[in-house]
């Protein structure tokens, strides 16, 4: 890297994710938590910490707690999952963390997709200052997001090619056992999205131009991204096949592996009702954009990883469902990730990180790649 692009990539590592005060944070969690156990628990909070291993869609803390329990200790490791605050410009316009909460209760009850054991939920913004669940603490490793595990020197990038096929597949095969949730339909109906459409697909989509309109207000509009749901207009499958569970955030940067195996699936915010294909789509693009970050460094990236023809034949092995059009789904996932970047990049303003842009499409990390998908050119 030039050293202009190791300035950039220092300030993406740093990119600040909250302005709460932790250690009020913390005193408040103990008070709540006393009011939640039994009497005399005397439970404490001997440490607390924030984590910037995954996304930023909601805040994590890292919380080691212990009370007692039949007059005896207790020690756990939890993870508080917090709705952002208004003032730290979110990624997404509400965050509704008992929906949450709910999906990963429900999928670890009927599924064997692993997913962290779910203690409490909190709806209450009155006790910590916004709603928030705990979740078990699970021990395990996440391929980088910065820098991008495509660009080398990390556990994934530097193993053999068969441990990273392990992984793909094992992955792949989350996908095929969450969708084989039976009733899903029935069983997660509270995900269903409220937008208009008379398909899931078209709800789904509905969703994300709502979502848009969020992330354009106050000098944020993108003009690629409005042309981006042009084209799926232009391009929509002529069929959307099964209506499954999808988990909506399928990569692998959300997800915990003991070794090379998913050890929990996390980061359900995005869950909803819609076809397969919404999810190996992600999936897909979801390494596409890294490879194609490492590509814009001068870097190898990781080519012969989550390829869409092995990620399609490895789904379609496993469940026996011929997908349909990924390059379609794949341009849906580039286009939210659109909206994402704007969002980062308006948060990176708010906190005097980054300058304003002169063109809102400056802040479209995979800026080149979509404008490809719309002129044909990426997925053949």
């Amino acid at each position: 890297m030039t050293s202009d692009e190791d300035a950039t990539a220092g300030r993406a590592q740093e990119m600040a994710r909250s302005s709460r005060d932790h250690s009020d944070v913390r005193d408040r969690l103990e008070r709540w938590l006393a009011g939640r156990l039994p009497e005399g628990a005397e439970p404490r909070i001997t440490g607390l910490e924030a984590t910037s291993a995954t996304g930023m869609s909601n805040e994590t803390l890292l919380l080691s707690a212990c009370w007692q329990e039949r007059g005896e200790p207790r020690q756990e490791r939890l993870v508080a999952r917090l709705a952002p605050d208004q003032r730290d410009v979110p990624v997404f316009p509400s965050y509704d963390l008992e929906r949450q909460f709910e999906v990963i209760r429900l999928v670890g009850e009927l599924s064997d997709v692993p997913v962290p054991r779910v203690w409490w939920s909190e709806p209450n913004p009155g006790p910590i200052g916004t709603p928030f669940f705990l979740m078990g603490h699970v021990d395990g490793r996440v391929p980088p997001d910065v820098m991008p595990y495509t660009f080398g020197d990390n556990w994934l990038h530097d193993a053999d090619e068969a441990d990273q096929r392990c992984l793909q597949d094992a992955t792949v095969s989350v996908l095929a056992r969450l969708h084989a949730v039976d009733g899903a339909e029935e069983r997660f109906a509270f995900l269903r999205p409220d937008a208009p459409g008379d398909t899931p697909l078209r709800r789904r989509v509905a969703t994300a131009r709502a979502w848009y309109d969020f992330a354009a207000a106050d000098g944020f509009a993108s003009p690629l991204v409005e042309q981006g749901f042009a084209w799926l207009d232009a391009h929509w499958p002529a069929t959307e096949g099964e209506t499954v569970l999808s988990w909506g955030d399928a990569r692998i940067g959300n997800v915990l592996y003991h070794g090379f195996t998913p050890a929990a699936v996390l980061d359900w915010e995005m869950a909803t009702l819609g076809p397969r294909e919404l999810d190996l789509g992600w999936l897909i693009y979801a390494h596409c954009i890294f490879n194609d970050i490492a590509g814009a460094f001068g870097l190898p990236g990781m080519p012969g990883f989550m390829r869409a023809e092995d990620v399609a034949a490895g789904y379609e092995a496993l469940t026996g469902h011929r997908l349909g059009d990924l390059a379609f789904y794949g341009t849906l996932a580039a286009l939210q990730y659109g909206i994402v970047f704007l969002r980062t990049g308006a948060r990176s303003v708010h906190f005097g990180e980054l300058e304003p842009p002169d063109q809102v499409d400056d802040l479209l990390h995979n800026r080149e790649g979509l404008e490809r998908m719309l002129a044909g050119e990426y997925w053949t």
